[in-house]
């Protein structure tokens, strides 16, 4: 193998080639890695401080459901204690209505009573001032034995 001068002309070039690589060309390749390598580095961490604020509102998500959760049990709990109270409230106002209903009824009867009783005597009267007609065969005058039969009605 011999060297010759087409050897020594292609190291130097190959040489020159590497030097002006290595001034020009690797500095800014080097840079570009380091911002890429920075951006992925912030990627990454942003991806993991997104990765714990997700929990963070997941956990609070899940307190908040939770005391929805019981919020709504209490709400519940409250409507049916106050459909409770009305339903109590309307059974009261329904027995003091029907209470007076009754107690009118009462009055009513008590007077209808009162009256029948009345009319029972006059005509208890009449019966027997017609029986102590017939019984006399005589004629009565009602007029003239008005406080008789005055007395006759209150008797009965």
């Amino acid at each position: 193998m011999s060297i010759n001068a087409t050897l020594i002309g292609q190291a130097i070039w190959f040489a020159l080639f590497i030097w002006i690589t290595m001034k020009f060309v690797w500095p800014p390749l080097q840079k570009a890695m380091a911002a890429r390598q920075a951006q992925i580095a912030d990627g990454l961490a942003a991806a993991e401080r997104a990765k714990q604020e997700q929990e963070i509102v997941a956990k609070r998500s899940a307190d908040a459901l939770k005391d929805s959760k019981v919020k709504t049990a209490e709400l519940l709990a409250q409507a049916e204690k106050r459909a409770q109270q009305i339903i109590e409230e309307a059974k009261a106002q329904a027995k003091v209505e029907a209470d007076k209903v009754v107690a009118g009824a009462k009055a009513e009867i008590e007077q209808e009573v009162e009256r029948a009783k009345h009319a029972l005597r006059e005509r208890v009267a009449e019966l027997a001032v017609a029986g102590a007609e017939k019984i006399l065969r005589k004629e009565i005058n009602a007029s003239v034995h008005a406080d008789m039969l005055g007395t006759l009605k209150q008797d009965l």
